[in-house]
């Protein structure tokens, strides 16, 4: 009896091939890291058959221990396997681009018809909802972070640190990376499923045939990624003291190179010092900007060119509001997202070793489960300004932490958050159709009842 052979590899795909693929991933990819890391498996794994499973998992491994956006990072990684430096510049760039317009679009519209009722009721119930998206986090987060009484320690730890006694983000960051690093065993989850090998890929065809094709886009990778750095060093570095683009510029900086844990872990951070710190915006606003953010392609990150945006809008000077504000949003974006080009760059030609070094793994593993009580003080702090209209400040001893005032609970919020918790709870609706109802039941709340 024959045997058939098997399925021959297909070849890779032209630049121009894969840039549309890449273009409308960027324009379809709702639903945050999880529901993009899936698009990115889908079209290129299982459609197109670019990239084998075994590859794509362990670009991923090395993905989530960088700081920044892990499946923007996928993105980049997957297009520099292909086509190199140009490959994986496009396909990071239109990851980030089509939501970075939208983004921009609806900040313009924020600072222009903000103020009437119809649209101002929109928001609301955007917010009301936002609350909720953290919580599904945090229960999603959780559940494959916590896989141990360490890492449930971690993690109340972290939260406790975080929301009675202010300790700044990057430091509980760093201690947990520390700690899990002096002890991996304690962290490190001995059930990570084996990568399959699959089907045959184009990108294995391709490095059989050609095997120095590797160490040519290892070394163009580290000059590209040299070069970006140099850039962004320089350029903030130039920014500084220079009024409201300076601050945008050394903040957001600091930003790219301590988010670990997505965009979710560093928002609580971003938002108090945005907000109590800077002054750039109001804590609604901050909500209103998440509530954005989950509408759009792309990175949920994206929220932080929000609040360069209002930064720049309101921030004195030679320029027009809407001018200076477009001009630090672009400052944003480029000081978020240059550091995750330069961590693919340089750091995969090194993949293997890092994959390898057990304390590495365990202070990521760590870092993971102090994440999650990262995102559970987010979670509060959110409920708080959303749900209530006043807070007070607490400041006895070590302790510091706002504290809502009972009689100011919003009903109308607290209505459209439970109404959003059974959608993308109980009846699981997704995000987009989540929003888009607390939106229009608030807007029709505003025709019922008035401003809300």
């Amino acid at each position: 009896m024959a045997t058939s052979d098997p399925p021959a590899a297909p070849s890779l795909p032209s630049l121009g091939e894969a840039i549309r693929v890449w273009l409308r991933i960027g324009c379809i990819s709702f639903g945050g890291p999880a529901g993009q890391i899936a698009l990115l498996h889908r079209e290129v794994v299982e459609q197109h058959r670019w990239i084998s499973d075994r590859r794509f998992l362990h670009a991923l491994n090395f993905c989530t221990l960088l700081p920044g956006p892990e499946a923007q990072q996928l993105a980049t990684y997957l297009g520099w396997l292909m086509h190199g430096v140009v490959g994986g510049l496009a396909a990071g760039l239109l990851f980030i681009l089509p939501g970075a317009l939208v983004m921009l679009v609806l900040s313009v519209v924020y600072v222009t018809l903000g103020d009437v009722p119809l649209v101002a009721a929109l928001f609301f119930g955007l917010k009301s909802a936002v609350l909720v998206l953290v919580v599904e986090a945090l229960l999603r987060i959780g559940r494959r972070a916590l896989k141990g009484r360490a890492a449930w320690a971690l993690a109340a730890a972290a939260f406790l640190a975080l929301f009675l006694f202010d300790v700044p983000f990057p430091v509980v960051v760093l201690l947990a990376g520390l700690i899990g690093g002096l002890a991996p065993a304690a962290f490190i989850d001995g059930g990570h499923g084996r990568a399959q090998q699959g089907m045959p890929a184009a990108i294995d065809a391709a490095l059989e045939a050609d095997p120095l094709r590797a160490g040519r886009f290892a070394r163009d990778g580290r000059r590209a990624g040299l070069v970006i750095l140099a850039g962004w060093l320089v350029s903030v570095a130039l920014l500084q003291g220079r009024g409201v683009f300076g601050d945008v510029a050394w903040f957001f900086a600091k930003m790219a190179v301590v988010t670990f844990g997505g965009a979710y872990a560093v928002l609580a951070y971003v938002a108090q010092e945005a907000v109590d710190g800077y002054g750039w915006l109001s804590a609604a606003e901050m909500l209103s900007g998440l509530g954005l953010a989950e509408t759009t392609p792309g990175p949920l990150i994206l929220v932080l060119q929000f609040v360069g945006f209002l930064a720049g809008f309101r921030a004195p000077g030679s320029l027009t509001g809407l001018a200076s504000g477009i001009a630090a949003s672009a400052l944003t974006l480029w000081v978020t997202f240059a550091p995750s080009f330069v961590f693919v760059f340089i750091g995969a030609p090194m993949i293997e070793r890092v994959q390898k070094n057990a304390a590495l793994a365990g202070a990521m593993a760590a870092i993971t489960a102090a994440v999650v009580g990262v995102i559970a003080n987010l979670a509060v702090w959110f409920a708080l300004h959303a749900l209530f209209r006043q807070t007070v400040a607490v400041r006895r001893s070590l302790l510091a932490f706002d504290a809502p005032v009972l009689s100011s609970l919003d009903p109308w919020a607290l209505l459209l958050a439970a109404s959003a918790a059974v959608a993308l709870l109980r009846l699981r609706l997704g995000v987009i159709p989540t929003l888009a109802g607390c939106a229009a039941a608030s807007i029709g709340l505003h025709f019922l009842v008035g401003p809300l």
